[in-house]
């Protein structure tokens, strides 16, 4: 196994065809037995890998080069906006600010940090973040199409509970930010694997387009108050969680790497999957 074959495994499970612009290489590496894989890991994780015999370091959250490219993968927000029924200048506009502002705030970022440890160590390194919060996305979409419309959002929360043993293990809660659990379910949409949450631009531009239960994996605060105050009469804001989130499109893509003979260790986050129990 190599750093290359890491990566495409990973596009290959989500249906992509190319890197996605906050995921990359950043130390490729041969002769991969034994990875280890979390949500955070970085230099200090690196060297702690080296001294531990692990012959691959495979983070989740963008690092390198990935950082300064985050800004790209946010116009997923706006192919699933459009797929949903909003309008495409309606889309655009929502993450415009979100995009620029993120542009600007990692470029000042120093991106060669850990990448550069990697190299001092020669410990293959690559972070993994579009793909597998895609396979989350599809995982948490498919379980809210099991749901009744004239069902409640207190239904879907407790359909995510019983079907994600991650959730289940999680220290956090699925929390209700908008609305309430007695809301009638209506029309969900799962909106994630889009770099972060669209905050509440892309919320409001969902609510005013159609759906009525929107799920992200977390939330400012703000913006929560500000859809709650426009929209909690009669829409919802569902919020699963980050690392628990997280871990349900992480722990497919372990599964599969375990499946292919790897040794694969989880920390940073990585909550067991049911698989792994």
């Amino acid at each position: 196994m190599n750093t290359e074959t890491l990566m495409s495994i990973a596009l290959e499970m989500a249906g992509l065809d190319e890197v996605p612009g906050d995921s990359a290489v950043h130390h490729p590496g041969q002769d991969i037995h034994r990875v280890l894989v979390g949500i955070d890991l970085r230099a200090p994780e690196l060297a702690l890998a080296k001294t531990l015999g692990f012959d691959a370091v495979l983070t989740h959250h963008p690092v390198g080069i990935a950082t300064l490219n985050f800004h790209r993968v946010l116009s997923r927000h706006v192919d699933q906006m459009v797929a949903a029924g909003v309008p495409e200048a309606v889309a655009r506009a929502a993450i415009e600010e979100t995009a620029e502002a993120r542009r600007v705030l990692d470029s000042m970022s120093n991106y060669d940090h850990d990448p550069s440890i990697a190299r001092l160590l020669d410990m293959p390194y690559l972070n993994v973040h579009t793909p597998l919060d895609e396979m989350g996305r599809r995982r948490l979409a498919e379980v809210a199409a099991g749901v009744s419309p004239d069902g409640t959002v207190g239904d879907l929360v407790e359909r995510f509970q019983s079907a994600f043993v991650e959730f289940r293990s999680s220290a956090t809660r699925i929390e209700v930010l908008v609305g309430r659990r007695t809301h009638r379910l209506g029309r969900v949409l799962v909106s994630h694997a889009a770099g972060t949450n669209g905050g509440y631009a892309v919320g409001k531009a969902y609510f005013e387009h159609g759906i009525d239960t929107l799920v992200y994996i977390h939330c400012r605060p703000d913006d929560a108050q500000r859809l709650e105050s426009e929209f909690g009469g009669s829409k919802s804001l569902v919020v699963t969680g980050h690392i628990a989130s997280d871990s349900v499109g992480i722990n497919p893509y372990v599964d599969r790497l375990r499946r292919e003979g790897l040794d694969v260790v989880t920390a940073s986050g990585v909550l067991p999957s049911a698989e792994a129990r």
